[in-house]
């Protein structure tokens, strides 16, 4: 079984020669095609401008488009954003500023933790700890409830 197994081709031999050049039936050139991928006639037929990105998408920045633009720091002023900007900008610009949106929340966060640290420790100077802020609340709630059973016991007298 073993000498069948060293004598037959490779079992992953379309695996490991996924690339070669083929072919394409639509064009009739020479391109490196992968075996799992058709040339799409659509492809193939569309015309390219000289100039242009095959996959810029331009559409029109929205308000808040704009606003992001400006906050990302991509334009000076509102003036300075074209008509049509391609989705590549504006997607790099919503990520630039959610990682400045992200470095202010860390930097927020720190400043709450050593804020919270310096109550804590100020706190613990003046005595004011919660087990002691207990007893007395629980001793101010024993007081109302006697006064209260006084008062109920004068009245029933």
């Amino acid at each position: 079984m073993l000498g069948r197994l060293l004598k037959s081709k490779p079992l992953f031999s379309s695996i490991l020669r996924t690339t070669d050049f083929w072919r394409c039936p639509c064009t009739k050139d020479a391109q490196l095609l992968t075996r799992r991928t058709f040339c799409n006639k659509a492809e193939a037929t569309k015309k390219v401008i000289p100039g242009r990105s095959t996959f810029r998408t331009d559409r029109r920045p929205t308000a808040f488009d704009k606003k992001i633009l400006l906050w990302a720091g991509r334009f000076k002023k509102e003036e300075d954003i074209p008509a049509l900007l391609s989705s590549e900008v504006i997607k790099a610009a919503r990520g630039r500023l959610r990682i400045k949106i992200c470095y202010i929340t860390m930097a927020l966060t720190l400043l709450g933790c050593l804020v919270m640290i310096i109550s804590g420790k100020q706190a613990a100077r003046r005595d004011d700890t919660l087990v002691r802020m207990n007893t007395q609340k629980k001793a101010m709630w024993r007081a109302e409830a006697e006064r209260e059973l006084e008062a109920a016991a004068m009245k029933a007298q």
